[in-house]
């Protein structure tokens, strides 16, 4: 069978003024590099690793206090390095690839500038500790949705081992080494290569043929879901949702990420509702109505409150077997 053909990858986006070319680094000279004033207490490695897809995520690592991130820009491949200075008041980022200049015109928006903190007030004792304890917090906002979107649709129903095995497998196979200094580090693959990916091989990285399905749907209308990263949350959820295959849960866990949506929070979670529950009352067995319950008074700051619990907070102790992780490749 011909593979399934893509829809346009490419979306507009503005380019910014060029920069002078940065010092380099193991004796490979950055494209661009670029400085953001951080808010007090910004806290760089904390912030961003809701980014990171597990320990061994090919497009991200954390180095002697630079934060790597391998990222496939609206302008090629981008390879972004980032380190606080001046006490954490400062945050430095260099760049290599043809995406370095988008990359680092958004530098701001990933790090959190256009996140308000300000509009969270705390309703319990718990949220009240947790924003006491982590003033710095931020919602970055990465502006690529798909770069979301394709791993939390590989998360769905399945552990996060198995998870972050299929995304880090995929991605070093099919995708690209990323541009720059640091070896090892890939770029994921665009929307043309996810669509191309033979059946053999998602069953190989353990993907059963509902998420595979879903991340080719999805590839071949990446042009159109790109456009939720400028919507509002309800017109964006409702936009990744005209997929089959992808719920709220998905959307919400992309649009946390592409969008640094404060009230994007993820209903369907198996551990998040019971976490919640369990910090704020005590209670074992709390469902997701219970949850939305619980957090509407942060309407509008829920997802913020949820990270902040989830900082803070613990779920009750295991009374069950982990959920079994099941090899689809061995089947």
């Amino acid at each position: 069978m011909a593979p399934r053909r893509c829809a346009a990858e490419r979306f507009p986006a503005p380019r910014g003024r060029s920069r002078p070319a940065a010092p380099t680094l193991s004796g490979v000279p950055a494209a661009a590099a670029r400085t953001w004033t951080a808010p007090p207490f910004y806290d760089l490695r904390s912030n961003l690793r809701v980014l990171r897809r597990g320990p061994y995520d090919p497009c991200y690592r954390t180095e002697d206090g630079a934060v790597w991130r391998a990222t496939r820009t609206p302008e090629g491949p981008a390879t972004l390095r980032l380190t606080a200075r001046a006490a954490g008041t400062e945050v430095h980022g260099e760049a290599w690839g043809p995406g370095a200049e988008w990359a680092l015109d958004r530098l701001p928006a990933l790090l959190g500038a256009e996140d308000d903190p300000s509009a969270f007030t705390p309703h319990h004792r718990l949220t009240r500790e947790a924003h006491r304890r982590n003033p710095g917090l931020r919602l970055p906002r990465t502006g690529l949705v798909m770069e979301a979107l394709i791993p939390s649709v590989l998360e769905q129903k399945v552990t996060t081992h198995e998870a972050y095995r299929a995304w880090r497998l995929l991605v070093r196979r099919f995708g690209e080494r990323a541009p720059g200094p640091h070896d090892g580090m890939y770029v994921m693959p665009d929307c043309r290569a996810w669509c191309r990916i033979p059946s053999w091989e998602w069953h190989r990285a353990g993907v059963d043929s509902k998420r595979s399905a879903a991340v080719i749907r999805a590839a071949q209308r990446a042009a159109r879901l790109e456009e939720a990263a400028s919507m509002e949350l309800a017109p964006a959820m409702a936009r990744l949702q005209l997929i089959p295959g992808i719920g709220p849960w998905t959307a919400a866990e992309t649009l946390q990420r592409s969008n640094g949506a404060p009230d994007a929070l993820t209903v369907g979670d198996l551990h998040l509702p019971r976490i919640i529950g369990h910090s704020l009352t005590g209670a074992r067995d709390t469902d997701d109505d219970g949850m939305l319950e619980l957090l509407a008074p942060y309407e509008g700051q829920r997802h913020r409150a949820a990270r902040l619990i989830l900082m803070v907070g613990r779920g009750p102790s295991r009374r069950q077997p982990k959920f079994p992780i099941a090899d689809i490749a061995r089947l």
